[in-house]
């Protein structure tokens, strides 16, 4: 079995699935440019065109994952994972479908073990 470069924590599983219900299919961008900042951010697959040079690096709860090619280069020997926190009054202005769930998606990073990082899909 290969090492995936990401993840899902339970507690984001569980309000991309209520996403899922409410939008139907999705896609996450995790974008390197000032206006979207480097938070993962959640659309609806329909309205999200994915920039050609952003890398897929995986799929979690059946939705596509996609990062800047820069921010690959940043965390190509890290393992991601994706989490939810409570968003507070200062976070609301994001265009990511969950803030009105009233959660924020973030991302958790560690570096690969070697036999993990040996052991990917795709390097």
């Amino acid at each position: 079995m290969f090492t995936k470069r990401v993840s899902v924590s339970v507690e984001a599983s569980k309000v991309i699935e209520e996403l899922k219900k409410e939008h139907g299919d999705l896609v996450f961008n995790q974008s390197g440019g000032c206006c979207d900042g480097t938070a993962p951010m959640c659309y609806e697959k329909s309205d999200f065109h994915v920039p050609s040079r952003n890398v897929k690096l995986g799929i979690i709860c059946g939705v596509d994952f996609f990062i800047d090619k820069d921010q690959f280069e940043y965390f190509k020997h890290s393992h991601i994972t994706i989490d939810v926190k409570k968003e507070s009054s200062a976070f609301g202005n994001s265009f990511s479908l969950e803030i009105d769930l009233g959660y924020q998606f973030i991302t958790v990073s560690r570096i690969f073990t070697n036999e993990e990082y040996d052991n990917l899909e795709n390097k």
